[in-house]
């Protein structure tokens, strides 16, 4: 059952979280005028900032990228973590207990099961108190040498053991549960961490005489642990263990060097899938900074969900790159095939690296040095190639009848190609590398992409969610703001959003929505009309203001929202600036409203002609064009 954060409680999150305080732990803001604060961004590289916080209402927006929202999404997206994450971060930093619906009805976004805040942070206490004394075992202890002399081997010494904060687990059977109970640890949180057992005689360690990598979230907390086999007389006879999944930790929601990596992808549009712990420490040693890898588990639908919203990978954008690594024996093949299988669930570009010689990235670390390895990502082939040369191998190409059946067997590679325009290419292409007729190859993937799919009914909790987003509908268009029109409309929405209250002119919420010349002012100012309008927003503060004006607004104008919540006015509203507050406002009703008024005649006039002289519809249209010449006559004399 999914458990979401009661919405009230979402609410106070919001409300006692600033903007400003949590902004300023990632930019160097600096007054941007009245009411505003002014940094470089931190989504985009730029020289100049145009990165606009407005503490007052609690929204951001960034003029160069577009990125906004509020202090939610602000940690969401510097972050890279679900709405319940950035909502369970603030919560622990204010010291408030959420409450979660257990029914799954509440207002708050979920993400899946979620442990209680302090039980959460008593969990990812005692991982952290665990990670430390792991590494002073390896470094440390005579003991540790074994883990040490593992590590040699594998290229990496003191220095780089301190980076990845990699340790050792003693052989005794209660070394860390003892040092844990000792910090203030109970038996029951060391059990639910998954770092201890419980047997016969009392606790026992998870993990003993092994190395072991600390696995982390996004966030940087770590909330699980990797752990290879060292001694051959290891009861346990697996050669890598993870912990087992606890309220804080799913093996397939995380990804081991995510928190390293977040940056660089998020930066990069560029991911890099490797298969195991010391390729991930190998590649970001050698200066591939996106590499990550996954903790026990295939690399599934959930890791792509993490990595797609840190790559940005929607439709409509550059495509981002995913790269994966594998071995060049037959299992690296079938990761690689199973990894193929995912492909439609992105709109990124992916990606094979196989080295020659079959070597992982650790191995070619260990011989070759960092070029090498830096060398294999950047030749790495279209994950497209790879499967179709993958598919095709098995064939003796020379024989007809194998022909056929290789090229029915590589039909649905092509068929599922994302982008139907490059279909032909594709087929050319691959009717070259088989030798055979393209003609033939294209009535194969023709009836391949007619066929009913082959896979069964979908799993519990697959689908939509996890598939790359479709096309967006037809959007409205952007306001032109080289009509003045339209400028005095995108003003008055600023006032009306920024200061609802103390900007409020006498007509002002009289104004109907189809009176504005953009469509996108037109949705936002109906979103506002129908949050309350201007004179409604009594008794709300400035974000909650936003967030009701949002609420009542379809999602394609949510940025524009953001955008005006912030914008800096083309004049200073206040009594030393030299004009009234009360007057500039006026002034702009005043526009917008004679402006919708001189379309509405232009409309009338047209429809007057066109019909007959002396009907009874004309008559009335022209009553109706006589009361909006009277209306626009009085709007004149108002601005006279």
């Amino acid at each position: 059952m999914v458990r979401r954060i009661k919405a009230e409680d979402v609410q106070t999150v919001k409300d006692r979280a600033s903007i400003e305080d949590v902004v300023r732990e990632h930019v160097n803001l600096r007054s941007g005028g009245v009411g505003t604060l002014k940094g470089l961004c931190p989504f985009h590289d730029e020289k100049t900032p145009s990165f606009t916080v407005r503490p007052a209402v609690g929204y951001y927006h960034c003029f160069g990228c577009g990125e906004g929202g509020d202090v939610l999404d602000f940690v969401q997206n510097v972050d890279h973590l679900t709405f319940s994450e950035s909502v369970e971060r603030l919560a622990d930093r204010l010291g408030i207990t959420l409450r979660y619906d257990e029914s799954g009805s509440g207002g708050g976004r979920g993400d899946g099961p979620q442990a209680p805040t302090g039980q959460r942070t008593r969990l990812m206490e005692a991982h952290r108190v665990a990670e430390e004394f792991y590494h002073e075992a390896l470094l440390r202890s005579p003991e540790g040498q074994k883990g040490r002399d593992f590590l040699r081997a594998k290229g990496f010494n003191g220095e780089h053991s301190r980076r990845f904060m990699v340790g050792y687990a003693p052989l005794g059977g209660d070394a860390l549960s003892d040092h844990l109970r000792r910090k203030g640890f109970t038996d029951e949180e060391l059990v639910l961490a998954g770092l201890s057992g419980r047997g016969s005689r009392g606790l026992y360690d998870r993990f003993r005489g092994r190395v072991v990598w600390p696995i982390r979230s996004i966030a940087g907390d770590t909330v699980g642990f990797g752990a290879r086999r060292l001694y051959d007389d290891d009861r346990i006879a697996a050669k890598y263990l993870n912990t087992s999944e606890t309220p804080i930790y799913k093996k397939t929601s995380v990804l081991y060097g995510l928190d390293l990596a977040k940056k660089a992808i998020s930066t990069q549009r560029r991911a890099v899938v490797v298969e195991g712990y010391t390729d991930v420490m190998a590649a970001h040693l050698s200066g591939v900074e996106t590499a990550v890898a996954t903790c026990g588990t295939a690399f599934g639908t959930d890791h792509i969900a993490m990595l797609r919203r840190m790559l940005r990978d929607e439709p409509g954008r550059s495509p981002a790159r995913v790269i994966f690594t594998f071995d060049g024996d037959a299992a690296g093949q079938k990761a690689a095939m199973k990894a193929f299988e995912q492909d439609q669930r992105w709109a990124a570009q992916s990606f094979v690296a196989v080295a020659e010689g079959g070597q992982d990235p650790n191995d070619l670390w260990l011989r070759e040095g960092a070029e090498a390895v830096a060398r294999l990502v950047e030749e790495a082939r279209p994950m497209f190639e790879f499967a179709v040369r993958t598919t095709i191998a098995p064939y003796d190409l020379s024989l007809a009848q194998e022909r056929v059946q290789a090229m029915r067997a590589v039909a649905p590679i092509l068929a599922g190609v994302k982008d139907a325009s490059l279909r032909p290419e594709y087929v050319r292409d691959v009717a070259g590398w088989m030798g055979v007729d393209p003609v033939a190859l294209t009535v194969e993937v023709n009836r391949a992409a007619h066929a009913p799919p082959e896979r069964g009914p979908r799993s519990p909790g697959e689908g939509a969610p996890d598939q790359p987003a479709a096309p967006h509908a037809p959007t409205l268009p952007r306001p032109d703001l080289t009509d003045p029109v339209q400028v005095a409309e995108r003003n008055l929405l600023q006032v009306a959003l920024q200061y609802p209250l103390a900007m409020v002119a006498e007509d002002m919420d009289e104004i109907p929505p189809q009176q504005l010349r953009a469509p996108m002012h037109q949705a936002v100012w109906h979103g506002l009309r129908e949050a309350g309008g201007v004179r409604g927003a009594a008794g709300m503060s400035g974000a909650t203001w936003i967030q009701a004006v949002l609420g009542q607004s379809p999602p394609p104008v949510h940025p524009l929202v953001h955008e005006l919540a912030v914008a800096p006015l083309p004049v200073r509203l206040d009594p030393a600036s030299g004009m009234p507050p009360e007057t500039y406002v006026d002034s702009l009703v005043l526009r917008v409203r004679l402006a919708g008024l001189e379309q509405q005649v232009a409309q009338s006039m047209g429809e007057a002609q066109r019909l007959p002289e002396g009907s009874p519809e004309a008559r009335r249209v022209v009553e109706h064009l006589m009361r909006l010449q009277r209306e626009h006559a009085a709007l004149k004399d108002r601005i006279s």
